[in-house]
């Protein structure tokens, strides 16, 4: 088939109506979308610990839960990050735990093919931090094993290196009830028969917990273990005369944030932190504040007859405005009425109070959108971007209540923009990448720093507000992509797997800003996406790219990034491509009777190299608009 021409516009019209008719259905009756938000085993694993750590199990969904994560078990006992992976000892010990605490036979097959997995790669002591941190509150590590975190940390000022604005939104809403806990270090000793002891490789009394020197990092871990055995020595020191006022603010901040809807940050390690700080500091079980962070955490539940598990959170803001983009950019009318229905549920969702960001920014008014229903502390500047393009050419009835929300939206956005010229998730120059060093951020992502596929959102939706290549934050947006392109074309992605992702977010914001797109730079990425593209027409990334930068751009084509792959070629002006013709086939011929794509690999990234996720409404809407704008550029 050749591209473009009758028969081919044609079978894309056919594609794309069956494609929008699905999407509409699946619309809630309010306006927003909603797909399931999949992560890895940890989460519904953790959430079987936390129900024996309240002492609140309910056996029949507990079984469900297990048969959840023995459906997950790899062949060789192991648990993994994401389908197809390798094995993860820090997924596997929690998953060990918790199938054991709900009953599991030590003796059984599954049982023991995981214990020899986990002996195997080095026992409780290689796990990643928060692991070690789940196993001491069932007195099964030892909490001085723990990377120190006094809770004086809560009191140090601004200008220090180290303070709560200098991490991420994610790693404060952690870290703080965390600070509370680790002063009381509780246990909720088990009983000998539900002790996994069998998983240490040595007698655990005979286990080095300390942590060890890197001659290869060095000077910075190695600086920072010697902070951390400091910080030990001063913790087991007698008088701490500002540790009870550090509790306080600690108490103070979490009470605080838990008296809003939406759950601690949104997010299930926070909620589920703050429920167990709380009951340290001595709050009871019916406390409202506790029972709200436990209804928050079961809105989280996918279950059904036979299965449950846990999402790390929901992501309704970014599946609404993802929709409402596709369908717009699939000709469906501004004035639709799912569009009006997904706009006024996006305009009711705006943030308008302050937020932890205002630590960065004190002068700065809120405007944000967040990820999830409700998050008042912690608007998002993807999320932002995206309903902002969104409202923009939805033909609301109320235009002055719209251009005022938009007008706050975009003021909020552009006071974010970082000095380094780029745009980061929540907050505002915290890029203090040596703290990636500390003991207690062995998963390396403690920090929100500026990154590529954000400043590529930034820059589309100035240019589609109208702002071109003179307006200063586009300069200064401009001149951070070009500095951060990689040399064979591509850019990071961050929040999504992987180079063709940033690579599609950063070529759709240079051609709205009107970049020349004859440049070498752009045609350079042009050929990086061409020479990515599958013998079956798609494009697909897989997660090793992340460990892997010579993996970048390969793996089995799926329907999502194969559509960003299209709207990265299609912005770069690549309208009569061969590459683009063989993708848009590619989509018309895994496109099901009822108008729907499925990814049968994980699309987002959560933390790279550490957290995934699979967004399930990514192959609904992503394929829907490259066939809309392939369809576009045809016509123009």
């Amino acid at each position: 088939m050749s591209f473009p021409s009758v028969a081919a516009a044609h079978k894309i019209d056919q594609a794309l109506a069956r494609a929008r008719d699905r999407l509409f259905a699946l619309q809630a009756p309010d306006g927003h979308w909603v797909g399931e938000l999949e992560a890895d085993t940890s989460i519904t694993s953790e959430w079987i610990m936390l129900q024996h750590l309240q002492g609140r199990v309910d056996r029949a969904r507990e079984a469900k839960a297990v048969r959840y994560l023995l459906g997950q078990q790899r062949t060789d006992g192991g648990f993994t990050l994401y389908p197809g992976g390798p094995t993860n000892l820090s997924t596997t010990l929690k998953a060990y735990l918790a199938l054991k605490l709900a009953g599991a036979d030590p003796e059984a097959d599954f049982m023991r093919t995981a214990r020899n997995l986990i002996r195997e790669a080095g026992g409780p002591t290689k796990a990643n931090v928060f692991t070690k941190i789940a196993l001491a509150f069932f007195g099964e590590y030892d909490w001085r094993g723990v990377p120190a975190m006094p809770v004086e940390i809560m009191l140090l000022p601004r200008w220090f290196y180290v303070n709560l604005a200098e991490v991420s939104y994610w790693s404060r809403t952690v870290i703080v009830p965390l600070l509370i806990i680790m002063e009381h270090r509780p246990v909720h000793a088990l009983p000998r028969h539900l002790s996994i002891d069998e998983c240490w490789p040595v007698p655990r009394a005979e286990a080095d917990l300390a942590f060890p020197r890197d001659q290869e990092r060095w000077p910075w871990k190695n600086l920072f273990v010697d902070v951390d055995r400091f910080l030990r020595a001063y913790e087991a020191w007698g008088p701490r005369p500002l540790r009870r006022r550090a509790l306080r603010r600690a108490e103070a901040w979490l009470v605080e944030r838990l008296s809003v809807p939406g759950g601690l940050g949104g997010i299930f390690p926070a909620m589920a932190n703050a429920i167990l700080a709380l009951r340290c500091l001595g709050y009871p079980d019916d406390h409202p504040l506790i029972t709200g962070q436990i209804r928050e955490i079961e809105a989280l539940a996918v279950e059904d007859s036979d299965s449950l598990h846990y999402q790390p959170c929901v992501s309704p803001v970014w599946d609404t405005a993802l929709a409402a983009n596709a369908l717009l950019a699939s000709g469906a009318r501004p004035d639709h009425p799912a569009l009006l229905r997904a706009a006024e549920w996006l305009l009711e969702k705006q943030i308008l109070t302050p937020g932890d960001w205002q630590m960065k920014r004190p002068g700065l008014a809120s405007g944000g959108w967040p990820f999830q229903y409700t998050n008042h502390y912690y608007p998002d500047l993807d999320d932002t971007a995206m309903v902002l393009m969104a409202l923009h050419q939805i033909r609301h009835p109320d235009a002055e209540r719209k251009r005022e929300s938009m007008e706050r939206g975009l003021r909020w956005f552009l006071g974010m923009q970082g000095q380094d010229g780029g745009w980061a998730s929540f907050d505002a120059d915290n890029n203090r990448l040596l703290l990636n060093h500390i003991p207690f951020a062995d998963h390396g992502a403690l920090l929100d720093p500026s990154t590529e596929d954000l400043t590529g959102r930034g820059l589309e939706l100035l240019g589609t507000l109208g702002y071109g290549p003179e307006f200063e934050p586009v300069k200064r947006a401009r001149s951070f992509i070009w500095r951060t392109q990689r040399p064979e074309g591509c850019w990071h992605g961050r929040w999504g797997v992987n180079y063709i992702y940033g690579t599609w977010s950063v070529l759709r914001g240079l051609h709205a800003i009107g970049t020349d797109l004859r440049a070498e730079r752009i045609r350079r990425a042009v050929r990086w996406l061409e020479s990515r593209q599958n013998g079956d027409g798609g494009w697909g990334e897989a997660l090793q790219s992340y460990d892997d930068p010579t993996l970048a751009g390969t793996g089995n084509s799926t329907p999502s990034q194969t559509a960003w792959a299209l709207l990265a070629l299609l912005a770069a002006g690549e309208v009569n491509s061969p590459a683009v013709g063989r993708g848009l086939v590619y989509l018309l011929e895994t496109q099901d009777s009822g108008g729907v794509w499925t990814d049968l690999w994980w699309n987002g990234t959560g933390f790279p190299r550490v957290f995934y996720l699979k967004y399930h409404l990514y192959a609904k809407y992503f394929p829907l608009w490259a066939l809309g704008a392939a369809r576009q550029a045809f016509r123009s």
